[in-house]
């Protein structure tokens, strides 16, 4: 994909690819199971609906403030900007975008739910 003429390539952390592989085999064990709704089904649909949103615009989330810009990010990855999308039953997906001449990087740094968006956020 391409964003103002700059590539887009969208890559997860550890910590959100266990994230993310952890609902799709939750999700993958359900439809063998012939479960054929379920909250698990909806929270892995909006993430990859995400996923191509944001390969088509890194810029679609919501912005975090500089100041509200938990250390743990700061000090695990070296962010200077974080964005927030929200997914489906309150979950989110937290990422930062770097850029040079060529690409846009879309890193995607946490999936979580609401509890969990909200201890690293301090609410």
């Amino acid at each position: 994909m391409n964003f103002k003429g700059k590539n887009i390539k969208l890559i997860l952390s550890v910590d959100a690819t266990d994230e993310y592989n952890l609902i799709k085999n939750i999700v993958e064990d359900e439809l063998r199971r012939e479960v054929s709704s379920s909250i698990h089904q909806s929270i892995f649909r909006s993430i990859e609906r995400v996923k191509i949103w944001l390969k088509e615009n890194p810029f679609a989330g919501d912005q975090i403030r500089k100041g509200q810009i938990p250390k743990h990010y700061i000090q695990k990855y070296g962010v200077n900007n974080l964005w927030r999308i929200e997914l489906s039953n309150y979950w989110r997906l937290i990422y930062t975008i770097k850029s040079d001449e060529l690409e846009i990087i879309v890193f995607v740094l946490d999936i979580s739910d609401h509890k969990k968006y909200d201890e690293l956020f301090g609410y």
